[in-house]
């Protein structure tokens, strides 16, 4: 028969050895539950203050206004982003980090190229009208020289993309002989965010993709080798 002492010490060692791991488990997963926690009330910190951003700007704005919106406390907004400063920085980079997945989106397709950039330009309306962030970032842009805080720069990225698409539409036949890319898309970026600048003040951009046709029935037959611009309008906003 087992000796009781050595069977205590061996059921002993198995718990010794079982339950720090245990415990670490269970550290593991209320870290993890923290964690988002934590980022759950970011995010609703930041769609808080973008809704507010986009209402009344960034002057008329206030972090017990935010606090407000959001539900959670001013501690909590100091807590995680420190000043309105940092939060509204928070919101203008959340506008620009939206592009390159959607750019790539676009961009990763055998689809020939004026089309590709006729679908992105239809999803980024939708997106300026559609993701408080987006338009909330696009207005604390306009309104950089009251945010004691350095924003990215903008167009930079769109004229880059606009200017690869052209590029390829170039050496796939579809773009017009005469055309610079470079050239081209310096000026398809500026139209189309001057489009989205009035279709704002007029309407808050609800008729944005509208808006955006008429423009495209104006620059398509100018770029293209054989203009056929209003084959290209349905398929594109159904993208």
């Amino acid at each position: 028969m087992m000796d009781l002492w050595v069977f205590t010490s061996m059921t002993c060692d198995k718990s010794a050895k079982f339950t720090p791991t245990t415990h670490r488990t269970r550290r593991n997963e209320d870290g993890h539950h923290v964690q988002e926690r934590a980022e759950q009330t970011r995010r609703t910190l930041l769609e808080a203050a973008a809704s507010l951003f986009d209402e009344r700007g960034y002057a008329g704005t206030s972090i017990s206004d935010i606090a407000a919106r959001s539900g959670h406390t001013s501690g909590a907004i100091y807590f995680h982003y420190a000043s309105k400063e940092k939060l509204a920085l928070a919101v203008v980079e959340g506008h620009f980090a939206t592009w390159p997945p959607l750019i790539e989106q676009y961009t990763a397709t055998d689809t020939p190229a004026l089309e590709r950039l006729v679908r992105l330009s239809f999803a980024v309306a939708r997106a300026f009208r559609d993701d408080i962030v987006v338009r909330a970032g696009a207005r604390l842009w306009t309104e950089r020289t009251l945010i004691a805080a350095p924003l990215p720069p903008p167009f930079v990225g769109w004229i880059d993309a606009v200017t690869e698409m052209l590029e390829r539409a170039h050496a796939e036949g579809d773009l017009a002989p005469h055309i610079d890319p470079e050239r081209a898309a310096r000026t398809v970026v500026c139209a189309f965010f001057g489009v989205h600048t009035v279709s704002e003040a007029l309407d808050r951009r609800r008729s944005i993709e509208d808006h955006l046709a008429d423009l495209w029935a104006l620059l398509l037959p100018s770029l293209q080798t054989r203009p056929i611009a209003a084959e290209l309008f349905p398929m594109a906003r159904q993208a």
